[in-house]
């Protein structure tokens, strides 16, 4: 329950009132003891003066012998109003004359009767018979007798009468003075509180207000302190509506930078939840804008990096300062690529002694790595060309001499059948070994014209080449291929595409296994409209792990630690791809059991304009 009043014209009229009444009260209560002093003092004179002289008439009727007179003056003495009674006794105490009433049933008390011992010769003497009544005895000489004593008790109520008066003029005065104490302040506090509430008026019209009130500037009403106090209230409103168009600018400004800036942005407290982001890091972590607000990082990004970005986070809180260039890896699983982020942060301080925010900025730098990583492979396949074409010219020399032993050994020496297949045999590599060279001369360029080559020539040429390794590891090889099915290729390359699958599937084949080749006229399996042939190579060896089944055709990546250069499916998927052609693999590497091994189909289509596709190839589906 509110006593005291809010309001300031009604706390001074109360303070006023309560001050004006303690001061009554007070200029009161010293006004009545001065006046109870001053009326003691009064009334012991007059008591004084009322015995002395009562004391004289009795003495001067005794001396006369006429004790009548007496009596009526003490008759007389009761009829002054501030008198309630007078006495005249002997000297003994025994009463012989009253003022008023019968003397018979008139006698002194025990306080008066001890005063007695007292008088003596003294004039007179005042004493107390209670605590408000005053009483004043005075001796009766007679020629030096004493005759008796005179007693005279004032009236009380006579005096405080007196007091009452003065004590209701006081209160009057005061009544008088507390009303025009009460005007007066209630105007100066009417001058007081009418430009507050216009302040006051003012103030929240600023508060709720995000545009200043068309009711600024505030009137000047007065001409006064308060007045200046408008003024200077109405400069400050002033200068607030351009600091706040000032600050409407910055935040716009900066609210624009956040949206379009082409950088991730995330603010984040000290419980490394997301307080604020833009749309770039939203598109960054695959997940829409309205989803991070209020999140941990472990709810956005995987494990591993959200403790790597908290760490980040937690240590700029900790050392309130900026930390730049740390770069964070992981797997987007919706595009299943692999991404690079460069993270810098810093504090965010409201005030110089608060680090209340750390914002993040990221940098998707995948697509530089990725860049990057191209470049590099380019840089190793440019010197390994060189290095190829190199090896290719010096090889040539040699070639060159094995070529003409051959063919003098086919025409101008006697062989048998068997020897001579072997020397056809014999040319014929060396010939593939020639085009491998040109290839490698010129940095796997396209030879000048393709040609329609006969597919099982061609198969069975390959696993002659490899007959020996088969048959030492007792590989069976299973056939199944029309010996009369052609293709319009570039002959040589195929023949090289399949001697690398061929060669990686003896590899990859423990003795006693299988290998399986296999061509037939088909169909694209991507459209299912172009014509061509499907050939398939598939083997029982170990298959390949599912961590490297998407890498299998990446230069320089290679399983074999020892013995593989990681160039020969490269050089394989370069060539189907010149050929607008497709491949398909799938494999099992037992870890989940059951059988291993791979198999590889290719789709190559019979393209008469296989010439125009040399230059310019075609986008083909490779999937692992």
């Amino acid at each position: 329950m509110r006593v005291w009043p809010r309001s300031i014209r009604w706390q001074m009229l109360a303070g006023l009132m309560l001050l004006e009444v303690l001061s009554i009260v007070l200029f009161s209560g010293l006004l009545i003891e001065k006046q109870e002093t001053d009326l003691q003092d009064r009334t012991r004179q007059r008591l004084e003066a009322q015995s002395t002289s009562l004391a004289s008439q009795a003495r001067e009727a005794l001396a006369k012998g006429r004790p009548d007179w007496t009596e009526l003056s003490a008759r007389l003495m009761v009829t002054d109003p501030s008198v309630v009674s007078a006495k005249i006794t002997d000297p003994a105490g025994d009463v012989l004359f009253v003022g008023s009433g019968k003397r018979e049933t008139t006698q002194l008390n025990s306080i008066e009767l001890a005063q007695i011992a007292y008088v003596g010769r003294q004039r007179f003497l005042v004493f107390a018979l209670s605590r408000e009544r005053l009483e004043s005895v005075s001796p009766i000489f007679v020629d030096g007798v004493l005759r008796g004593y005179v007693w005279v008790e004032n009236n009380r109520d006579w005096g405080y009468q007196q007091l009452d008066a003065i004590l209701k003029g006081a209160l009057v005065f005061g009544l008088i003075w507390l009303g025009a104490s009460i005007v007066l302040v209630w105007l100066v506090s009417r001058a007081i509180s009418r430009p507050l509430a216009v302040l006051h008026r003012g103030t929240r019209a600023l508060m709720q207000s995000q545009e200043i009130s068309p009711t600024f500037p505030l009137p000047v009403t007065v001409e006064n302190e308060f007045g200046d106090l408008i003024e200077a209230f109405n400069l400050m409103v002033a200068s607030i509506e351009e600091q706040r168009a000032g600050l409407n600018d910055t935040l716009s400004l900066l609210d624009s930078m956040l949206a379009n800036a082409p950088i991730g942005l995330a603010f984040f407290d000290r419980g490394c939840r997301v307080v604020r982001v833009n749309q770039v890091f939203a598109e960054m972590n695959g997940m829409p804008l309205s989803h991070h607000l209020g999140r941990t990082l472990p709810q956005l990004v995987s494990e591993q990096v959200a403790h790597e970005l908290e760490g980040v986070v937690r240590n700029v809180f900790s050392s309130e300062a900026s930390v730049r260039g740390v770069e964070l890896s992981g797997n987007q699983a919706t595009a299943k690529r692999t991404w690079t982020w460069l993270v810098s942060a810093y504090p965010v301080k409201p005030n110089p002694d608060e680090v209340r925010w750390v914002g993040v900025i990221v940098m998707d730098t995948s697509e530089r790595k990725r860049s990057e990583e191209a470049l590099r492979r380019s840089e190793k396949l440019a010197a390994t060309g060189r290095l190829a074409a190199s090896i290719s010219h010096e090889i040539n020399n040699p070639l060159e001499a094995i070529t003409n032993l051959l063919f003098l050994l086919r025409n101008y020496c006697p062989l048998e059948e068997q020897a001579m297949r072997y020397v056809t045999m014999a040319e014929h590599e060396a010939r593939r070994i020639s085009e491998i060279t040109q290839q490698t001369l010129r940095f796997y360029r396209q030879p000048t014209q393709p040609a329609r080559a006969h597919m099982g020539e061609l198969l069975d040429s390959v696993l002659s080449l490899f007959h020996v390794r088969l048959g030492t590891l007792g590989i069976r090889v299973e056939r199944d291929y029309d010996p009369t099915m052609d293709l319009f290729c570039f002959a040589g390359e195929i023949r090289q595409v399949i001697a690398n699958l061929v060669g990686n599937a003896i590899d990859a084949t423990s003795a006693g296994g299988r290998l399986i080749v296999r061509a037939r006229r088909s169909r694209s399996w991507k459209d299912g409209g172009g014509h061509g042939v499907r050939i398939t190579v598939a083997d029982t060896g170990t298959g390949i792990e599912a961590q490297f089944r998407q890498r299998i055709f990446e230069p320089f990546f290679t399983t074999k630690e020892d013995t593989g250069t990681g160039l020969g499916l490269w050089v394989s998927r370069e060539i189907i791809l010149k050929h607008q052609g497709l491949v398909h693999v799938r494999s099992r590497d037992g870890a989940t059991g059951g059988p291993t091994g791979t198999v590889f189909q290719l789709f190559f289509p019979d393209n008469q304009v296989l010439v125009a596709a040399a230059t310019t190839p075609a986008a083909t589906e490779v999937e692992a």
